[in-house]
């Protein structure tokens, strides 16, 4: 494991879970979940979170930018002129030139709205932004996103928030036998078995934040995630054993009598 690194336009990351910051009870809950978790990778919606003003309260208070990579995304945005000038905020600040770019196509469901997806993705990548965009679990859109210039997809597991885990494995699998870059399950994902799937498949990280946030103890979820991504990802390396029908046994019967 010791040569098996996430690497994004020429940035190393330590961990291959990355986590959000929203819906903890407090900033020190938040803090407490992200230390446990093992990240190097903290999410922050730019138009939610007070990450300016150091004036008053500030979740930079909590999570060290000097311990944690801060990545800002453009949640909330529905638009693909809020999501260029929500990233553009997050840089102008001396945040991050990496952005996790989301343009929100449906209030209900929060499915991205993929042609302003594509748009802003462009858009950015010429501006010289790192664009990790969400996006559907679309073979055809990851393609295009990575022509468009993004540095990695993201295609959600489901609905951002469901806890409903991959809906849809095989889609993700096409989507990694044509990647050019690295793949991140963002969004959908529930609990630490969920996590390990999307590993074992040869997903290179998985984003989450509700499945943490929102669990009974969600520093012992964040732990748990922690693990799962560790073991799904030495699990996905080692290599499975094929699926059988029939039973073989597990000890040699040659030479028996």
């Amino acid at each position: 494991m010791v040569d098996d690194k996430l690497i994004i336009r020429g940035i190393e990351f330590k961990s291959r879970l990355w986590v959000g910051t929203g819906k903890y009870r407090d900033f020190e809950e938040t803090a407490r979940a992200v230390e446990a978790s093992g990240t190097d990778v903290v999410t922050v919606a730019v138009r939610r979170v007070n990450i300016f003003d150091r004036r008053s309260e500030n979740l930079l208070d909590y999570i060290d930018p000097k311990k944690y990579k801060i990545l800002p995304n453009t949640a909330g945005c529905y638009t693909v002129e809020d999501a260029l000038r929500y990233a553009r905020l997050a840089r102008e600040a001396g945040i991050s030139d990496m952005v996790k770019l989301e343009v929100i196509g449906d209030e209900k469901t929060l499915f991205p709205d993929v042609c302003g997806l594509l748009r802003a993705t462009e858009i950015l990548a010429k501006e010289g932004f790192i664009v990790l965009p969400y996006t559907n679990d679309d073979p055809v859109m990851a393609k295009r996103l990575v022509d468009a210039g993004a540095s990695a997809v993201m295609p959600l597991a489901a609905p951002i928030g469901s806890g409903l885990g991959i809906r849809n494995p095989y889609n993700i699998k096409i989507i990694l036998e044509q990647a050019t870059v690295p793949v991140i399950v963002d969004a959908g994902v529930g609990t630490a078995s969920d996590v390990a799937v999307a590993m074992e498949l040869g997903c290179d990280a998985v984003l989450l934040n509700t499945a943490i946030a929102g669990a009974k103890d969600p520093i012992a979820m964040a732990t748990a995630m922690k693990h799962a991504v560790i073991a799904g990802r030495l699990a996905y390396l080692a290599g499975r054993i094929p699926k059988k029908l029939y039973a073989t046994a597990s000890s040699p019967i040659e030479g028996m009598l």
